[in-house]
């Protein structure tokens, strides 16, 4: 458990809180390139900051005229903004699929040399997704590699090659053993935990019946992403991006080492799922998340369909805007979230004594 002083020191994100100094040292996914078809001004909430992406003879990120009250998920027309002539300008930069701000002070930081970043347009997908919590609930679910066992559990297995763009429905490496039955079959991993110098490596060793062991690696990339594989040829990198103090959205890059992405059929896909212009889920609490108890009894440990992303923002929105860790006891599983968090705080400390 942690105190809640520590806690909301960890999840406020406005300017001039220890955890959104940090945040901002870092380039950070502000919007989709999709949609920049919405007009020369894109609404842009990011960071506790009302923002617009202005196109004209350059691309920026200026700050615009908001209500106090102004809902996280409002998106305005484009011809409803008004520019705040007094408020700060960021640079952006047009990457993987996605819009990339800097809200940072002085000169903003080399892009990393991730696969996302080097891979050609025609290998990389990008897409986005409202979760109503704050940005650290969302990222701790996704370093936890138990979790996949469990919450992801599915109680018949597809034909790994009808789910093209689909987490959890290949094949576990050169074996034919479909993931979803190697996660339900071994659901509790050895879990490793190296810090390295761009984060954490997390490593889930499902130790198998005839002698193998299934190797899963979760990069934890500091401050606010994951990188995961999604199957043999293709990996997840995903942000997750807080838009204030309980609300977030993960922008997630597709990077396949194979052949080009599906663009069309992986957007399809997702957007069977989010509504826009705000990308906000369409199950949600308000919906129960489209449980179905005759599901969960034959299909998934959920009930909420076959969307993973689903099943994640059920979880990480069911303990509230922002938990309550002064309840929480984390045990021997939950190891990355605790050096995840260490890491969090000595970067907090370092700021904020001139590091």
């Amino acid at each position: 458990m942690i105190s809640a002083s520590l806690n909301d020191r960890m999840t406020r994100i406005g300017p001039g809180t220890p955890a959104g100094a940090v945040l901002r040292q870092y380039w950070q996914p502000a919007a989709l390139i999709d949609e920049l078809d919405h007009g020369p001004l894109v609404p842009v909430n990011l960071m506790g900051e009302r923002l617009v992406l202005v196109q004209g003879d350059t691309l920026h990120l200026a700050t615009r005229v908001a209500s106090a009250d102004e809902a996280p998920t409002h998106y305005p027309a484009s011809e409803d903004i008004q520019i705040d002539p007094t408020g700060p300008t960021y640079p952006v930069d047009l990457r993987a699929g996605a819009v990339w701000a800097y809200l940072g002070a002085g000169n903003p930081p080399p892009f990393p040399m991730f696969d996302c970043f080097r891979a050609p347009e025609s290998h990389v997908f990008a897409f986005k997704g409202l979760w109503e919590c704050n940005w650290l609930q969302a990222l701790e679910i996704g370093i936890d590699p138990a979790h996949a066992s469990f919450l992801h559990r599915f109680l018949e297995d597809e034909d790994p090659s009808d789910s093209y763009g689909k987490q959890f429905r290949d094949k576990a490496g050169s074996t034919e053993i479909p993931m979803t039955k190697l996660l339900r079959d071994y659901p509790r991993p050895d879990i490793r935990v190296d810090e390295t110098d761009y984060g954490l490596k997390i490593t889930a060793l499902r130790h198998m019946d005839d002698g193998r062991t299934h190797v899963r690696v979760t990069n934890q990339i500091f401050p606010d992403a994951i990188c995961i594989p999604m199957s043999r040829e293709m990996t997840i990198t995903q942000w997750h991006v807080p838009v204030d103090d309980t609300t977030c959205y993960w922008f997630t890059v597709f990077t396949s080492f194979d052949k080009p992405v599906n663009k069309p059929l992986m957007r399809e896909q997702r957007l069977k799922e989010h509504r826009l212009p705000d990308y906000a889920p369409k199950k949600n609490r308000a919906n129960d998340y489209h449980y179905d108890p005759d599901e969960q009894a034959r299909l998934t440990y959920t009930g909420m369909g076959l969307d993973i992303n689903v099943h994640d923002q059920w979880a990480v929105e069911g303990m509230g805007p922002v938990q309550d860790r002064t309840q929480e006891h984390l045990g021997r599983s939950d190891v990355a979230i605790i050096r995840y968090r260490r890491m969090l705080r000595r970067a907090m400390d370092a700021l904020e004594t001139g590091g």
